[in-house]
């Protein structure tokens, strides 16, 4: 055994003076015991009780020392919370805070609110009253509402408009042939006048922006969230400049949503910056928000959703992210419902949101809400547009679940994608705590046991939250386009739901079979990105990025009714190319903007499906499930299989510094033993177990041309496989290295 572990050496120091060069190498060492700065940083609710400087600084210490945190996220909470926010004691004692994380080495998250959403900076003495709302009168967020008004054929209609707030569209509307016309030049101050035709069953709509008396700043505004940002950023950077870009390392929104106002968010200048951004005015489309207007009613849904969408995104995210960057800082932070399956009502576009944001975010909370199928949302939003970090909020109000569900949870999100997860919470009142559980050593079901727990997320941040590029053979469509599309407000479901539920929608669905079922990771391609960073490249689809490059032979259609021209005929050159094409449920059917027309789309899918399948292979699964997806992804020469095809491991495969790095979890209820073919011929390769940060060379055969490795892993069991030219200083390691991969039916 001792010659073995030496040759193992020897092995490394060989594989590792290759890589010498490298600059984001990985130190044995530090995996086994992670610095300060790789710790998980938790929000510390300041909750329900006057916060006082000595108690604050006692279990701060603690939170450092004994459960072994990386900082905090101060969050103040509750009516009966002091000192009053903001306020110079506020202050004071926060920078009591400040000065203590700096010594320790540890760092801190801006937690951007009151309470949560933000955009309100909390309430004024329990009313419902904000501090924004009171500074900015005017700067809250907008309604829009429709008044219709029903015509008499071949008659005048003169009428006085009974509506208070922004005129955005007056149209008559004939409701069997789905005629519209507009009739903002018949409108005088309030007053229309129109000749109602002779023939037809005309009715008059007049849609108006109103305030909807909702506190929260206008998140479609960037210049109302400028000034939320100007009287809560500014404030914690006007009393901790010298904190920025090194205590401070990061700034938190918690839970804005467009669910607010009705689900009918909206803004008076939406029109105009429409009109700046099209070329044309939106008036005609407005009755597409509510009624089906005929053919063109997908392309008018994309076109208002997706600009409603993009003034969310640019608005709140954007101007957050702008303001972070500038002052040495990432913005994160995450929407209130992502596992609303239907986003437009909710979080607009889920993936655009994550464009506008320095580390994209996500909440993993109790109450039956599947955040997991949408953590590869983030992650993608992420890869699609170069991003290092991905976060999650988790734990939240799932009450005193088991360390060991903790540790799956966490598994479950690391391989797929996110590398910062942010626990919910530390509760400075832990008398008075509302959303279990109290993460801390105070907590008798944790307080043995969060110090390895946490470690065990210092290693995987230590692995994973670092520069590199994901792999994956797949890349499937984030179907936005038919979402929008099939979206109108005030839907049967209620705003907070989403408001409708979409008929077929599968891309959920589809997404947890891959990854949990049949063992196959992937990358959402978001519609922008497939048009201005996708192209075809000897027989792949090439996603170029300065950092995140990924190259995919399959390209997934998940229910995809409505979709670009662009895209589609993108996807129809990747297919003329050898890249194969799966359709699930629905085929392409109707084209989602004004570029084209319906005939187009299925023109390129009966070309792909039936005329020359001699160009590429495509499929169409009607109905999708393990097996259907199985069969179809049968001949690909996928970059990682398993042999237990029940019981396929989740897994994330990333190239850091041209070294190849598997994570590899065990998210069953069962001990699993997979055989892992990987394509290609990895070099020397080392076992790494995040959970005990013990150390083995692994045991790699080749077949083939592929690597193969066997591992039997237990329930909430997880490791990383890595090239050791990832590795970096070696002269210590015959000191530093743990021993005996101390880790159950690991083979």
């Amino acid at each position: 055994m001792r010659r073995k572990k030496l040759l193992f050496y020897i092995l490394l120091i060989v594989s590792v003076s290759k890589g010498a060069a490298l600059t984001d190498s990985i130190k044995l060492s530090e995996f086994a015991s992670p610095s300060m700065r790789w710790r998980p940083v938790p929000l510390w609710f300041w909750n329900n009780t006057e916060v006082k400087e000595d108690s604050l600084l006692v279990q701060l210490d603690s939170i450092l020392t004994k459960d072994c945190y990386g900082g905090c996220a101060i969050l103040p909470f509750g009516k009966s919370f002091g000192p009053a926010y903001l306020s110079k004691e506020y202050f004071r004692l926060y920078g009591k805070v400040i000065k203590a994380i700096k010594q320790r080495g540890a760092k801190m998250s801006l937690y951007d609110e009151y309470g949560f959403p933000s955009g309100s900076m909390g309430a004024i003495n329990g009313s419902g009253e904000t501090i924004f709302k009171n500074n900015h009168p005017g700067k809250t967020i907008r309604r829009l509402d429709k008044v219709e008004y029903a015509t008499i054929s071949d008659t005048l209609f003169h009428c006085e408009l009974n509506v208070k707030g922004t005129i955005m569209s007056v149209v008559a509307m004939e409701m069997q042939t789905k005629k519209i016309v507009s009739l903002r030049e018949k409108l005088v101050g309030n007053i229309l006048t129109w000749n109602v035709p002779p023939k037809g069953e005309w009715k008059v709509m007049a849609f108006v922006c109103v305030e909807d008396g909702d506190p929260n700043v206008n998140y479609l505004s960037s210049e109302a969230v400028k000034l939320f940002v100007q009287d809560t950023h500014e404030a914690y950077y006007k009393n901790f400049p010298e904190a920025f870009g090194s205590v401070i390392t990061t700034t938190f929104f918690d839970e804005p949503t467009m669910y607010r106002a009705q689900g009918r968010m909206w803004t008076d200048d939406f029109n105009d910056k429409f009109m700046f951004r099209f070329g044309f005015s939106p008036e005609v489309l407005y009755p597409a928000l509510w009624y089906d207007i005929g053919p063109y009613t997908a392309v008018a849904r994309n076109y208002l959703f997706g600009m409603r969408a993009s003034l969310y995104a640019e608005g709140f995210m954007k101007t957050i992210d702008d303001w972070a960057e500038a002052h040495g800082i990432i913005s994160t932070g995450h929407q209130d419902q992502e596992e609303v399956v239907n986003p437009v009502s909710v979080s607009g576009d889920l993936m655009l949101d994550g464009k506008y944001m320095g580390m994209p975010g996500i909440d993993k909370i109790g109450g039956n809400r599947p955040a997991e199928d949408f953590y590869k949302v983030v992650s993608s939003s992420a890869n699609n547009w170069d991003k290092t970090y991905v976060m999650s909020e988790t734990y939240g109000d799932m009450g005193n679940i088991s360390i060991e569900r903790m540790y799956n949870i966490a598994i479950e999100q690391y391989t797929k994608g996110i590398n910062q997860l942010i626990p919910h919470a530390v509760w400075y009142n832990n008398a008075d705590v509302w959303f279990l559980p109290e993460l801390s050593y105070r907590n008798s079901r944790y307080n043995s046991l969060l110090a390895d727990f946490n470690r065990f997320l210092s290693r995987l941040n230590y692995m994973l939250a670092r520069t590199g590029r994901h792999v994956a053979d797949v890349a499937m469509i984030y179907p936005i386009n038919t979402l929008q599309a099939g979206h109108y407000f005030d839907g049967p479901e209620g705003f907070y739901k989403g408001g409708v539920n979409i008929p077929d929608v599968d891309y959920n669905m589809v997404s947890r079979m891959l990854t949990d079922n049949l063992g196959i990771d992937f990358t959402y391609i978001h519609p922008e990105v497939m048009d201005d960073r996708c192209s075809v490249d000897h027989q792949r689809l090439v996603m170029k990025n300065k950092i995140n490059t990924e190259s995919f032979s399959v390209i997934i259609l998940p229910s995809c009714r409505v979709i670009t021209l662009s895209n589609m005929k993108k996807i129809e050159k990747a297919w003329e190319n050898g890249v194969k094409v799966i359709f699930t449920t629905q085929l392409p059917q109707q084209v989602a903007d004004g570029d084209g027309t319906d005939d187009d789309i299925t023109a390129i899918v009966n070309r792909m499906l039936v005329s020359e399948r001699n160009k590429g292979y495509a499929v169409f699964v009607k109905n999708p499930n393990d097996e259907a997806l199985r069969n179809a992804l049968m001949t690909v020469n996928l970059d990682v299989r398993f042999s237990d095809a029940e019981h396929p491991f989740n897994y994330i495969h990333k190239v850091i510094s041209g070294s190849n790095l598997y994570y590899i979890g065990n998210i069953d209820d069962m001990v699993i033993e997979n055989k892992i073919i990987l394509r290609g011929k990895l070099t020397e390769c080392t076992l790494l177990d995040p959970r005990t940060g013990k150390i083995e060379p692994a045991a790699v055969s080749y077949d083939n041309g592929n690597s193969v490795i066997t591992l039997n892993l237990a329930p909430g069991q997880s490791v990383f496989l890595v090239e050791n030219t990832i590795f970096g200083e070696v002269s210590q390691m015959y000191n530093t290295m743990p021993f005996a991969f101390n880790v159950r039916c690991l083979r």
